[in-house]
This record gives structure tokens, sequence and C-alpha cells, in this order.
């Protein structure tokens, strides 16, 4: 028989309507899936889990992360998008060894899970070889948490390379299931970054193998040589597709996403951070797209949900209460905590195409939870737990994790995963790369970890990017 859990004695978000915005509900388990919910359930063969003090809650859903970096985190933080892509990709991107960008999916993942994101699309843009990918996808299956293997390989300024034989491979292989808590998606290279020739090759590979795509569009000046409505054109837009940023896309390319049914993965922290635009939530709500939300690169911002709301929230409101004035009674909060709650649990799960399977508390659905202590001094008491979670949660609330039913962080622990080991292989990774960037004939003789390397951008404006791009079939 399935193993039983009965969560008792917290107070429960379930974000499926208005119940369970902070009562207190229990909840019964029978193997991965929720069987009840209500306020008092008798289950007297059921283990019982004591949620005293706890807000128990979906867990979050990162929609778009470039977990390969994950050595190279803080590396970006005073850094433009320009520098990252001559930093990050041109500088590292080549010299990473399958076991490298191993270490960096398993611990960026197990970084991810501890704060409580039981899901995460892996937007995987650093894969130059078969053995990447297979590495990168097992880093993601060897982490204990649900994920989204967002293959990209050959991701570059432009490159035109197909990648069918591979992606086939993949599919065919690792992935010849597709519904277990590892699955597939293409992280497609896009008109930013590539032929639209060759986008239209990719995008029709992946219906062919019935992919879901995730697509950058909108990133500042990359941008601007409309990608959304250059697919839009030639019919390769549907719900199966997510659009990543959009912050310098125009408004009538969002009316088109909103048309075809497709999703949307805001990055509000990175995208502040590193002059994409103003994050494009209010745009995509004006237009019918409730966007889910994304962390991005380690190597520029932090890796957490909460910080990402937190952005989210008040950067729209920033603009909100811009339009309406100074005028106090003008001013309004059109964008409420809930709101963005829900782009960090169901609509990243319906961008990921699994918002039949979590994403909500509901019957029927699998457990992925999140325990946050309401106990904590920072949020101590609780008296709005959507307020709580939006506007001043943080990963040290993160007492406990569920993904399908099974503790995979329980107490503030890990279950199952030898951190002390694993970072000690990624230091000695992050070492060797760093000696092989400065071993190159070419190497940058700034190259340092202290904040101190600006790489130069003259290769990455977006003149030069999108003039490389628009060159059809050029690699």
């Amino acid at each position: 028989m399935p193993r039983k859990m009965l969560i008792k004695n917290g107070l429960v978000v379930t974000l499926d309507g208005p119940r369970g915005d902070g009562e207190k509900l229990a909840i019964l388990l029978e193997g991965p899936r929720i069987v009840a919910i209500d306020r008092e359930i008798e289950a007297g063969d059921a283990e019982i889990v004591d949620a005293s003090n706890m807000l128990v809650m979906p867990g979050f859903v990162d929609t778009h992360r470039h977990t390969w970096q994950t050595m190279l985190r803080g590396l970006a933080s005073d850094w433009s998008l320009a520098q990252y892509a001559k930093g990050a990709h041109a500088t590292f991107k080549h010299l990473y060894t399958p076991s490298d960008i191993y270490l960096g999916n398993l611990l960026g993942r197990i970084e991810a899970l501890s704060s409580g994101i039981t899901t995460m699309l892996d937007w995987s843009h650093g894969i130059s070889s078969p053995e990447h990918a297979d590495a990168a996808a097992q880093g993601l299956i060897d982490a204990p948490g649900r994920s989204v293997f967002g293959y990209s390989a050959h991701f570059g300024f432009p490159n035109n390379t197909p990648i069918d034989e591979d992606l086939r491979r993949l599919r065919e292989t690792v992935f010849s299931r597709n519904d277990g808590l590892v699955t597939l998606a293409l992280g497609l290279r896009g008109p930013q970054y590539t032929s639209i020739e060759r986008t239209e090759a990719d995008v029709r590979l992946a219906r062919d193998l019935d992919l879901n795509v995730t697509v950058h569009g909108g990133s500042a000046g990359w941008g601007k040589n409309r990608p959304v409505g250059r697919m839009f054109e030639r019919g390769l837009l549907d719900r199966r597709t997510t659009v990543v940023h959009c912050n310098t896309i125009g408004d009538d390319e969002i009316a088109m996403m909103g048309d075809c049914g497709c999703t949307a993965s805001v990055s509000p922290f990175v995208e502040i951070q590193m002059g994409f635009g103003w994050p494009a939530t209010g745009r995509l709500l004006a237009r019918g797209i409730r966007p889910s939300l994304s962390i991005d690169t380690c190597t520029a911002v932090c890796g957490d949900m909460f910080r990402t709301m937190n952005t989210a929230l008040i950067a729209q409101r920033g603009l909100d209460n811009e339009e309406k004035g100074s005028a106090p009674d003008q001013q309004g909060l059109d964008l409420r905590c809930r709101d963005v709650v829900e782009f960090a649990t169901i609509e990243g799960a319906r961008a990921c195409g699994l918002d039949r399977r979590i994403g909500t508390l509901e019957v029927g659905k699998e457990a992925d939870l999140i325990f946050l202590k309401m106990d904590d001094p920072t949020v101590f008491p609780v008296n709005y737990p959507l307020g709580m979670v939006a506007i001043s949660g943080h990963p040290g609330l993160v007492d406990s994790v569920m993904v399908a039913g099974q503790f995979v962080k329980r107490g503030g622990n890990l279950i199952g995963v030898d951190l002390p080991r694993l970072q000690a292989l990624g230091v000695d990774s992050r070492e060797r790369l760093i000696a092989r960037a400065k071993a190159q004939h070419d190497a940058d003789l700034a190259l340092a970890l202290d904040g101190s390397w600006h790489p130069p951008t003259a290769d990455y404006t977006a003149a030069a990017v999108t003039g490389r791009n628009t060159v059809s079939g050029r690699d």
C-alpha cells in the first residue's frame, strides 16, 4: 500500500480559489498525491506530520535558470548584459567539461530546492556536445527535485548548427517517457540569436517530438529585432511556447502571444540589474497573460524565489504609481501579493506544462509542498500569510520541502545529499575553469573573481548581435 501522511496543525495556502489563503487545514497524502484537504481528517494508519507554527503551501516553480553557471556565482554582480555574454559565454562556456556542467547543474538544483523551489526549468545553454547534454541532464536527475531540462545546444551569437540528431537521441533514450520528475523541453535559440529559418526548423522539431519550447525574447537591445513578431508570422507560437523576459518586444508582439496562448517568464531581478528594461509584468497582464517568474543566472543575482517575487511586486507597483501620479488618493495597488505568489507557483507550473500535476494544493495533484517557519523573528507574528511570503519571505524560513509526497528537506536539513563532498568538488571545478581560462592564448590578463574584472563588450553590442543573427543560414 502507498505510504500515507497526514499533515496537521499548520496554516495552509492552497491557491485553489479563495479557500485556504491561511486557514488551519489538514492535508492527507497517499503516495505522491493529495487525497484529502479539510479542517479535520481522520486517518489512523497515517504518519502524522506536525506543522505547528508552519505555513504550508505549494512549492515554487522557477521557469528559467542557467544552472550550469553555478560555479561562476556572483562573478557578474556588477556586469552589464553584454559583459555577461563576453564573460560567461565567450570566456568560460567552451572550457566546461561534462563533469563541470554536471556539478553546476547538481549544485544549482540543490540550491534552488533548499530555498523552496520544488520545480525548476534548467535553461541549459552551456551544451557543446552530446556528452555535455547527458551530463547536464544527469545533474538534474541526481538532484532530489522536479526539473525540466531545457536543452539548448550550440547557443551562440549566432549559431545555426542543427540540433536534430542530439535532441532526438535524448527524447528516445533519457526522456523516452518524459513524465517523471525530470522532463525534457527545448530551449530555443530563437530569432534573437539565430536565423529565422533555423528557428523554424527547431520549433518544427520540438513539435514533432511533443516538446514545449522556451525562448528568449525582448532582452534589452538584443530583443528589438521583432523576435516574437517574426515567429508569429511563421506560425511558430502556441500554448506550448514560453517567451522569456519580454522587456523590449512591442505591445503588438505581446498581443500576439496572448492570441496564441503563449506563456511568459519574467526575471525581474536580473532584468533591472543588467538593464534589460523594466520588467514586462504589467504589460503582460494588460493583455491577459499572467506571467511566471524566474531567476535567470546566479552569476549576477540571488537564486531564491522570495526576492524574485518581491522585486516583481515592487517594480510593478512603482511603475503603476508613477503612472497614476503623486496624489495619495490616486495611487493604487493593482498588483497584489497573491498575484506574485501565483506567478511563482501555478503560473510557473502552467508554463512548464505541469499545471495538472502541481502548482496548487488540490485533491488529485502531486504533493510538492514547502513548510515555512512562522515563528521566525523576521516574520513573527504572521497576520497576512500571502503578504509574508511576497514581502518578507526569505530562504531562512524554509524548514521543510516535499516533492511528490517525499521529504527532500526536513527540519532545515537536506535529505540524502552529501553537501560537503559536492561543495568540495564544486570548488575544484571552479579552480580548474579559472586555470583553463587564464591559460588561453588570448586570455584577458585582468580576469579575476574579486569583482575587479569587467570583460570588454565590443562584440556584444545590440547592433553586433542583431546584425549577425539576421543573416539566413549563417553559422
